[in-house]
């Protein structure tokens, strides 16, 4: 296989994998919008204010948003892959063999989202700059 060829697969590779973080994000908004109930549940079973849902719910948007387009990806990968964890918390409830499986699944998007950050969001993206020295093209 020739490395041009080898780089488009990367490249839809890479661009497939955000667009399916992306639906998992902006499937989030979406839900939050339409019956915020079960989310709100959780905050007030942590004890924290329902209020929280709406910036949840910007979040997941801008998030879902911004892998679509591809902006500024390493940046929102790691604050997102962060988001995760920290909200796989609200599901760690061993005696729920459900929660459970939601805990773990956010900890694996957060790992994706993290190995996003760490190579950049490819070379379908909405920003790009040139670098400094010579033609080479890196993600902003």
């Amino acid at each position: 296989m020739n490395h041009e060829r080898k780089n488009h697969m990367a490249d839809a590779a890479v661009f497939g994998g955000r667009l399916l973080l992306a639906v998992l994000f902006l499937g989030g908004a979406l839900q939050k919008a339409v019956d915020p109930a079960p989310a709100m549940g959780l905050l007030v079973d942590r004890s924290l204010p329902v209020v929280l849902i709406w910036p949840a719910l910007a979040f997941n948007g801008a998030v879902g948003l911004a892998l679509v387009l591809g902006w500024q990806v390493r940046a929102v990968a790691l604050v997102a892959a962060l988001y995760c964890a920290v909200t796989s918390l609200f599901h760690f409830l061993p005696d729920d063999p459900w929660q459970m499986s939601i805990f773990v699944k956010n900890w694996a998007i957060a790992g994706g989202l993290l190995v996003l950050g760490a190579h950049g969001g490819g070379r379908w993206v909405l920003q790009r700059r040139r670098a400094t020295l010579g033609s080479q093209t890196d993600e902003t």
